[in-house]
């Protein structure tokens, strides 16, 4: 399905970063980086020209091969994984930083990946998450209509009760942040610190 989606030679969600990461990361010191669900790489591209050295996990082929190009295109490198991510293992300890963009999975499958980020942390590393809430099936401006894979806070607490949240919250933005005349999303924002 989605190397379908990505199959074209435009970039699907465009190449910007998404500005919650930006934000997320602004002072972080650049270390190791983990992108679940990369698709087509824009954030894991953004991370790789701070200076983080990063892996890009997706399923999707078509999309990590569009991440590749975009990397060549910004003179930066990405170390690149097709798999799966209910069979992808993530190193335990290994990582500084992990990011998570709008990738929904059913909560049977969403929380033990969540118990694998809080693992794969080290201790002061940070899980970067943003998908669509709940209140996204009022808006119907996209994203996935099957309420289990939106994402509300209390779910996001409760999968990632082992991490401090410094930023937890449910809101509604533009699709792109900058255009108030594009569509409204409605999002679940997380930013959690693993305990030093």
């Amino acid at each position: 399905m989605w190397d379908e989606r990505y199959a074209s030679e435009d970039y699907r969600f465009g190449t910007r970063p998404n500005r919650f990461l930006v934000d997320c990361v602004a002072g972080l010191n650049p270390a190791k980086a983990l992108a679940l669900g990369e698709g087509e790489g824009r954030n894991a591209v953004f991370l790789a020209g701070l200076g983080f050295d990063v892996t890009a996990v997706d399923q999707s082929a078509v999309g990590l091969a569009k991440a590749r190009r975009l990397a060549e295109m910004n003179g930066v490198r990405l170390h690149t994984i097709t798999a799966d991510l209910n069979d992808f293992v993530i190193q335990p300890a290994a990582w500084s930083l992990i990011i998570n963009f709008f990738c929904h999975l059913p909560s049977a499958q969403r929380a033990p990946l969540h118990q694998r980020v809080t693992a794969g942390l080290v201790p002061g590393g940070a899980y970067v998450y943003e998908v669509f809430s709940p209140a996204q099936l009022q808006l119907a401006t996209g994203g996935p209509t099957d309420r289990d894979l939106l994402v509300s806070l209390e779910e996001a607490r409760r999968d990632l009760a082992a991490l401090d949240l410094r930023v937890g919250r449910e809101l509604v933005r533009y699709c792109e942040e900058d255009d108030p005349s594009t569509l409204r999303m409605a999002v679940l924002q997380v930013l959690a610190v693993k305990p030093a």
